[in-house]
């Protein structure tokens, strides 16, 4: 019923985006499209080589055009993220990676490379993309279209979960001002920035476990 169907799920860090997009494509049988973790992708390579991220530069280009990101699940249907090939999933999400996507994310030529690989790989539908702009600029003719947002309280504690588990000994207050900086760097950047589409759904999570997030969505889906 929904081979076809390319459904968005955009928002601010924190929010629940990737929770919710993955247990929504399994749900409706459907891939899911982790645009973020290819900007992070792009961000751990630039960091890795060193590399001069202002466009005028030309090593940028040249990072891009050597760049090849994948996607693939493990033993235990896990998506794990490669970049040439190599497994790079876990080292994208630290606080310093996070901080060099959302600059690397203001660049035009990135955003143009990257754009074109999504679109590529929603060409024939069956996704579900989840990032900060698959609704407005990527897939701004699919229909079903969400939008994530939380209060900022709610998401520095999730992030601060996240980066708790995996041992990280972050600060929450640290943590929350950078989410700040980034929802300004997202919202005022000149290439793409993030705000709601026209029509999309908008569903504030602040009080809503991921049960109850992947339910309205899928619900709205059926109704449509």
């Amino acid at each position: 019923m929904f081979e076809k169907t390319i459904i968005t799920i955009d928002g601010p860090s924190g929010v629940g985006k990737s929770t919710a997009a993955k247990a929504v494509a399994e749900k409706l049988g459907l891939s899911y499209l982790d645009t973020g973790a290819m900007y992070r992708a792009i961000a751990l390579q630039a960091q890795r080589e060193r590399v001069n991220i202002d466009n005028s530069s030309g090593e940028l280009e040249s990072l891009l055009k050597r760049t090849e990101i994948t996607f693939t699940r493990d033993q235990n249907h896990i998506l794990l993220v490669l970049v040439n090939n190599e497994d790079i999933t876990d080292k994208i999400r630290t606080p310093e990676i996070s901080r060099l996507s959302s600059d690397i994310a203001t660049k035009g030529i990135v955003r143009k490379r990257l754009i074109e690989i999504q679109r590529r790989v929603g060409k024939e539908g069956g996704i579900v993309a989840e990032g900060r702009d698959m609704g407005t600029y990527v897939f701004p003719d699919t229909k079903y279209k969400f939008y994530l947002d939380a209060e900022l309280e709610m998401r520095a504690k999730r992030r601060w979960n996240q980066l708790h588990e995996s041992g990280s000994d972050a600060n929450i207050e640290d943590i929350s001002k950078q989410i700040e900086a980034r929802d300004k760097q997202d919202k005022e950047r000149s290439e793409s920035p993030l705000h709601p589409a026209r029509n999309a759904v908008i569903i504030d999570t602040t009080h809503l476990n991921a049960d109850e997030v992947v339910f309205k969505i899928i619900k709205e889906v059926q109704d449509f």
